[in-house]
């Protein structure tokens, strides 16, 4: 339970007991620590703030005019005329909270373009939720109203004064402030390209380009691919889903602020095509190059030229002159019987054993 310091808290208690049992006595136990427990009606630091409202099954404690000493762990304990004592274990733990003001910061010493938190107060009430006013050099401040913390997420030089809150209701309340310095920012150094995942890309593969820098306030970044005008993308990160050789090329990311601007260094991506790529590609290389060499064997044989098919002809009747003697041995009345019959209109047996009528015969074929 968080409580407003100065404020009255009412902490709710409600209890019941064996109807055998006789209530002897009731009261709340205060523990700073576990070392240290007081009986609230005994210590002289609630003397005349607290006030036990104990009627039927009612065990509420009224606390006035709360301060910081009061945080810490109430447990109220009913006793039976049996001797036995009754308590809640768990008990009620009490923080306490002003109008100070806590500030977070990146680093010691506030640089445009860092981030702070304001915080008022250790917590928020339980009981009444106020609204809590921010102010700046005594003014409203214009960003938010009515959370207990203040967050500037990127600090410029005219945020640097002087911050305090307050909480509605409690105006009385004391507000600490904080004053705070920005010192100018810088223009973006050191800026590098790295790539996830490192090593070597393979056709398909996923690939993001990050850009590091130091500058403040941040810097815009853009990147670009070498020999292009326009660039290919923005943002931290550069990421291509599906690498292929189209994507190949040098890639360099441009950090740029108010105060000036710088580029890296160009990174190469080149893709390695897998080995099924590879295989496939051969295969097919050498499909086209057999199916070149069968398409260029017919077209040669199909395509005679007119001094070839000349050449050819000569070739034949070089052969018929230089081979006389086949036309006589067609003649010949011994190998070629039949032939003679046929020029000789005469019908006889190629087995004559009258070898002038033979001769007389291959005469009468030369007159």
């Amino acid at each position: 339970m968080c409580v407003v310091r100065q404020s009255t808290v009412l902490i709710p208690c409600k209890y019941t007991h064996p109807q055998h049992e006789q209530v002897s006595a009731v009261e709340w136990l205060h523990e700073k620590s576990p070392e240290k427990e007081v009986r609230v009606s005994q210590d002289p630091a609630f003397e005349g703030r607290v006030e036990l409202q104990a009627d039927a099954g009612n065990c509420s404690l009224l606390l006035r005019d709360v301060n910081e000493s009061d945080a810490g762990l109430f447990r109220f304990v009913l006793s039976t005329g049996s001797g036995r004592n009754w308590t809640n274990a768990q008990g009620i733990r009490l923080e306490v909270t002003d109008a100070e003001v806590e500030v977070k910061t990146q680093s010691d010493n506030v640089t445009e373009g860092d981030w702070i938190l304001f915080i008022c107060g250790s917590c928020i009430p339980s009981m009444t939720v106020p609204t809590y006013i921010w102010r700046k050099d005594g003014h409203l401040h214009s960003q938010r109203h009515g959370d207990n913390m203040l967050d500037l997420e990127s600090v410029r030089l005219e945020d640097r004064g002087r911050y305090s809150c307050t909480m509605s209701g409690h105006e009385r309340l004391n507000s600490t402030s904080v004053n705070i310095t920005v010192r100018p920012g810088y223009s973006p150094q050191s800026v590098s390209v790295s790539i996830s995942p490192s090593g070597e890309i393979v056709s398909g593969d996923s690939v993001t380009l990050n850009c590091n820098t130091d500058a403040k306030p941040l810097a815009k970044i853009s990147w670009f691919k070498e020999n292009e005008t326009s660039a290919v993308g923005s943002g931290q990160s550069f990421s291509i889903s599906s690498f292929n050789s189209s994507f190949s090329g040098r890639f360099y990311c441009e950090a740029q602020n108010k105060y000036g601007s710088q580029r890296s260094a160009s990174v190469s991506l080149t893709v390695k095509e897998s080995s099924w790529s590879l295989i496939t590609v051969t295969v097919g290389i050498t499909a086209a190059v057999v199916m070149t060499v069968i398409v260029m064997l017919l077209i040669r044989r199909n395509r005679v030229t007119p001094s070839e098919e000349q050449k050819h002809r000569g070739s034949q009747q070089h052969q018929t002159v230089e081979s006389p003697e086949d036309a006589y041995m067609t003649l010949d009345p011994k190998s070629r019987c039949s032939e003679y019959d046929t020029l000789d209109n005469m019908k006889r047996s190629c087995d004559t054993d009258e070898p002038e009528d033979q001769d007389s015969t291959y005469y009468n074929m030369d007159d």
